[in-house]
C-alpha cells in the first residue's frame, strides 16, 4: 500500500438531475449512425467545493458526459451557445495515473464554433462550474458517437445497437444518477450479456450504502448528498502489485478487475475492491492519520457488505483457523499497541463502536465533523479528533477504549478535551464486541 499526498493518492491490496441532457438514440431496434451530439448544460458547483464541504479527502469528478468520442488527430467541430455568459471547458481522454498521457486534455471553449483536435483522442467530457447558468454544446463534424447506456432511458436493445453499430469508439459509458462507469470497448464487448440496468442499479445501491454511513441524505444543505458523480474508469496499465487505486475525481481498475467491475454478480458479491476505492473518495480527512489511510475506507466496504447481504470481511478465516478479530484481539492482549498492529485489525476496533453503540454512530461522527470543520495538520490532531468525536457521536467518554482497551496514541490534550465534554461512561465494554 502506498499513497502520494500531493494527489492523496491511494492503492488497494450523480449526474445529478440537473447535469445536462444529451440527444441520445431512442429506437429500440437500431442504433442510427449520429453526427453530433448535443448536450444542455445547468452549471454546478466544483468538485472541490463540495470535497471541502464534505470534509473529504478525494474529490468526485466534475463531468458531464456527452456520448461522444474524438478520434486521434481528428478535428473536430464544438459549438457553444452560453447565453449566461458562462463557458465550459471541453475535456478529451480519459484519466489513467500509469498511462501516457495520464490524464484528460482540457480545452477552451468560446462561444459559437471551435474546432479542437486532440492528438491522443479519447472520451469527450465537458465541465462548468457556477450557480445554475445554462449553456448548449454541440460536439459535431470529426467526432463519432459512443456507445452509452443511460440509466432509466436507454433500453438494452438499444445499447446492444449501439454497441454494434458504433465500432469507432475506443470507450463505451454507462451512466447513472450519481455514477459515471468508463470501460474500455474491448471489456463492454465481454461483459456485453449483463443487464446494465441492473448493473447500475447496483451501483447506485453502493453509492447509497456509502452516503448513508457517511450521513449524507436529500439534495442540499451542509449533509445533503454529492450532487457530482462518482467516476469508475477501467485504465490501461497500473504499477505492479496494484489491483485498483482512488486518487482526486476517479477511482481506477485495470483489465484483471473487470468482472468486478462490469458484471452484475462480481460487483454485487465480490465488489470488495471497488467498495474499497470508493471509501477512499468519502474517508473523511479529520481523523484519517496517514497509518489509517488503508483503514478508514473498509469502513465504507463493510458497510457496503451489510447493504449486499455479505458475510463480513472481518470474519474470513486465515490458515490457522484465525479470523480478523481473533488476530486482532490476540495481538491487543499481548500488549501490542493500535499502532504496530496491521491495517485489518486496526479496523477492528473501529467496527466495534458501530457494533456496541448502534449503526447511527458513524454517520452522527461524519455530521460532527462537517459542521466542526476541525484543523487537523498532524497525524496526532486527527487521532484526538477520532476518540473525541466518536465520544461525541456516542454519547459516552470513550477513553478507557482508546486509551486503555486498545492504547490509541491519543494526548494528554485529546484526553483533556473528552473530559472536558462531560460525558458518562459506557455501559457496555465496547471492546469485546465482534460480529
Amino acid at each position: 500500500m502506498r499513497s502520494t499526498p500531493l494527489r492523496r493518492r491511494t492503492l488497494l491490496g450523480g449526474l445529478a438531475a440537473t447535469a445536462g441532457a444529451v440527444v441520445l438514440p431512442r429506437t429500440a431496434h437500431a442504433a442510427p449512425s449520429r453526427a453530433t451530439a448535443t448536450v444542455r448544460l445547468t452549471a454546478r458547483v466544483s468538485a472541490e467545493s463540495q470535497r471541502v464541504r464534505l470534509g473529504a479527502a478525494q474529490r468526485a469528478s466534475d463531468f458531464f458526459t456527452t456520448a461522444a468520442y474524438a478520434p486521434a488527430g481528428t478535428a473536430v467541430t464544438v459549438t457553444v451557445s452560453a447565453p449566461d455568459g458562462v463557458l465550459p471547458t471541453l475535456h478529451v481522454g480519459i484519466p489513467d495515473y500509469y498511462a501516457s498521457p495520464d490524464s484528460p486534455r482540457a480545452y477552451t471553449l468560446r462561444a459559437g464554433t471551435n474546432t479542437v483536435t486532440d492528438p491522443h483522442g479519447g472520451p469527450v467530457h465537458l465541465t462548468m462550474t457556477g450557480s445554475g447558468e445554462r449553456a448548449t454544446v454541440t460536439v459535431g463534424a470529426g467526432s463519432v458517437p459512443m456507445p452509452t447506456f443511460t440509466h432509466g432511458s436507454t433500453s438494452e436493445s438499444s445499447f446492444q445497437s449501439q454497441l454494434d453499430s458504433y465500432t469507432t469508439a475506443g470507450y463505451v459509458q454507462l451512466r447513472s444518477a450519481h455514477a459515471i462507469v468508463t470501460l474500455s470497448r474491448a471489456t463492454a464487448l465481454q461483459y456485453r450479456a449483463e443487464s446494465h440496468a441492473a448493473l447500475l442499479d447496483t451501483y447506485e445501491q453502493l453509492l447509497a450504502s456509502h452516503a448513508s454511513f457517511s450521513g449524507l441524505g436529500g439534495t442540499s444543505g451542509l449533509h445533503g448528498r454529492n450532487p457530482l458523480p462518482y467516476h469508475f474508469v477501467n485504465v490501461t496499465k497500473v504499477a505492479s502489485g496494484v489491483g485498483a487505486y482512488a486518487t482526486h475525481g476517479y477511482t481506477g481498475y485495470p483489465g484483471a478487475a473487470m468482472k468486478y467491475i462490469a458484471a452484475v454478480d462480481g460487483l454485487r458479491t465480490g465488489g470488495w475492491g471497488m467498495y474499497h476505492e470508493l471509501g477512499h473518495q468519502h474517508q473523511q480527512f479529520a481523523y484519517k492519520p496517514g497509518a489509517l489511510t488503508e483503514v478508514t475506507c473498509n469502513l465504507y466496504s463493510l458497510a457496503a457488505q451489510r447493504t449486499l447481504g455479505q458475510s463480513s470481511r472481518l470474519l474470513v478465516k486465515d490458515s490457522a483457523g484465525k479470523d480478523v478479530y481473533d488476530r486482532a484481539f490476540a495481538a491487543r492482549d499481548g500488549g501490542s499497541d493500535y499502532a504496530s498492529l496491521d491495517v485489518w485489525s486496526k479496523l477492528v476496533p473501529l467496527w466495534q463502536l458501530r457494533l456496541a453503540f448502534g449503526a447511527g454512530v458513524w454517520p452522527e461522527l461524519h455530521r460532527l465533523i462537517r459542521a466542526d470543520d476541525p484543523a487537523a495538520a498532524t497525524d496526532a490532531d486527527r487521532y484526538d479528533h477520532l476518540a473525541v468525536y466518536a465520544s461525541r457521536a456516542t454519547g459516552r467518554d470513550l477513553t478507557g477504549f482508546f486509551t486503555g482497551t486498545w492504547r490509541f496514541p491519543v494526548t494528554s490534550a485529546g484526553r483533556s478535551r473528552i473530559a472536558a465534554l462531560g460525558l458518562p461512561g459506557p455501559t457496555v465494554d465496547a471492546g469485546t464486541y465482534r460480529e
